[in-house]
């Protein structure tokens, strides 16, 4: 089915999705993990990056990787990692309507951590539109694409993917969602502007799993109405 009218639960991914790609809020995350990566190894920048990326493209995030690798505790490395300035995000009203004029329920799916969701929520504006966050606790560090962790979430908030919808920064989090018979949506930087992302990151936006692709978030989710929800 290709459209939103048969929608009744809306599931967004957290960073680089709910905002721009541009804000760069994910390379102070980023930078933060390499800085963590470097002082747990005892190696350089350079270094510690490499393990880092090697990590996160094999298991979704660093953080799984460190755990299945080193056994590391998980708490601290993600008040670690989420200790960043979000002042970068200012309020987007428009992201807010555009949420508020949507039918149903509204869910946060993140790799995050819930306290990452809640700052930046507070700081678009747009915190009282969600329903709940499912965290990367709540998934039991097990992230995104696994398949494990989908039904986990689908489970847990009581959602049938057959009447809900994913939105996403990465396509390859789009896959498993797409199977399940969820509309799927694929939010990538806008323009020319410059973002710092890997190629890979960037790319999928041409693939079967991939219903509908968006630069401007709050602009897709305020024209739904009139095109794809019939009102």
């Amino acid at each position: 089915m290709c459209g939103f009218a048969h929608v009744e639960t809306w599931v967004f991914d957290l960073d680089n999705t709910l905002y721009p790609h541009h804000a760069n809020l994910w390379e102070q995350v980023d930078n933060r993990i390499t800085t963590w990566i470097a002082a747990y190894f005892g190696v350089d920048g350079l270094t510690a990056r490499a393990l880092q990326k090697h990590y996160y493209k094999q298991h979704g995030t660093s953080l799984r990787g460190l755990m299945i690798d080193e056994g590391i505790a998980p708490d601290q490395f993600l008040d670690f990692a989420h200790d960043i300035d979000h002042s970068p995000l200012a309020p987007d009203p428009s992201l807010g309507l555009a949420l508020a004029a949507l039918p149903g329920r509204k869910l946060i799916f993140t790799s995050g951590s819930r306290r990452h969701a809640e700052a930046v929520t507070r700081r678009l504006g747009c915190e009282a539109q969600f329903e709940d966050v499912f965290d990367i606790v709540a998934a039991d560090f097990v992230p995104k694409p696994a398949a494990a962790t989908y039904e986990r979430f689908l489970k847990r908030h009581g959602v049938d993917p057959r009447k809900a919808a994913m939105f996403e920064d990465l396509s390859r989090n789009l896959e498993v969602p797409h199977a399940l018979g969820m509309e799927t949506v694929l939010v990538v930087p806008r323009g020319s502007r410059q973002v710092e992302r890997e190629d890979w990151e960037l790319c999928g936006r041409g693939e079967a799993h991939v219903d509908h692709v968006t630069d401007d978030l709050p602009a897709f989710l305020t024209d739904l109405p009139a095109k794809f929800l019939g009102r």
